[in-house]
């Protein structure tokens, strides 16, 4: 009679980063084994672009502005940064619907990289979109005309402020039960907060009212942050709102303020829906 020797598997001790990165590496190959989890940052951005710069572009006139596919780019780069949130909470109420999070309990890492990692593949996921959006642009006449050194800031503000939004993707996420019911949420709240800005038309000709609306909303300032670092447009006059006036300032205390609002109640909620 022959007897077995348990074999010992070597282990070692990881931190909250390198189990983050895990948990990135994970989402990356789950997108890779489901391409067509790239649609939405592939073909609707390009869907997107033409739809607004050939048909509503035909029809609004910037007054004393750029060209529509110039003034229209930020916008869509808004919007597609804004969506990240979407994505993100459909992702965690599937893990967490089909038992995956409990899964990720029973092993021995920190519950907060799964959020972690989780926002930065989502991060990279937008980050497609806003490449393809920006070749798109080029195509259809797009340009950034004020240097490298402004182009590259304002992607870095698109992607702080993204990294904000994904904070309450993930509490959303966290925090209703169904994927139906976060699609329904995300819709009816997104879709309104992106077209009541500056996004597609410019707030000028709008009611005082709703006007005032749009210029302190803070996709309103992120674009137009856009819009004045790659040269798409004139910076904001005397009788706009103070966040347009200071758009780089303004998106950077958005993005810092939702990150420090969101992301504790989005840390809070996922422990009370992954509690034992």
């Amino acid at each position: 009679m022959t007897t077995t020797t348990p074999v010992e598997v070597a282990t070692h001790q990881t931190n909250l980063w390198q189990q983050s990165w895990i948990m990135v590496w994970r989402n990356l190959i789950h997108t890779k084994r489901m391409p067509e989890m790239l649609s939405d940052v592939t073909i609707q951005p390009v869907m997107f672009v033409l739809l607004f710069a050939y048909v509503f572009g035909a029809s609004i006139q910037v007054a004393g502005g750029p060209d529509y596919k110039e003034f229209l780019l930020p916008g869509i780069m808004g919007q597609t940064i804004v969506f990240t949130a979407f994505i993100v909470s459909t992702g965690i109420t599937n893990d967490l619907d089909k038992g995956i999070i409990d899964r990720f309990r029973s092993l021995p890492i920190s519950r907060s990289s799964v959020l972690i990692g989780r926002a930065i593949a989502s991060l990279l996921h937008s980050s497609i979109g806003i490449v393809v959006m920006a070749v798109t642009g080029l195509f259809i006449g797009w340009r950034i005309h004020n240097g490298v050194g402004k182009a590259v800031l304002a992607f870095a503000l698109v992607l702080l402020f993204g990294f904000a939004m994904i904070w309450f993707g993930i509490l959303v996420g966290s925090w209703l039960k169904s994927v139906e019911a976060v699609n329904g949420f995300m819709f009816t709240s997104l879709f309104p907060l992106t077209f009541l800005s500056n996004a597609f038309v410019p707030t000028g000709p709008m009611p005082t009212w709703l006007r005032t609306i749009a210029e302190w909303n803070p996709i309103s300032a992120l674009v137009q942050a856009m819009r004045v670092l790659w040269g798409n447009g004139p910076a904001a006059g005397p009788n706009t709102a103070l966040p347009l006036q200071h758009p780089e300032l303004t998106t950077l205390i958005w993005a810092v303020a939702l990150t420090l609002v969101f992301a504790p109640f989005a840390l809070r909620a996922y422990a009370k829906r992954t509690a034992d």
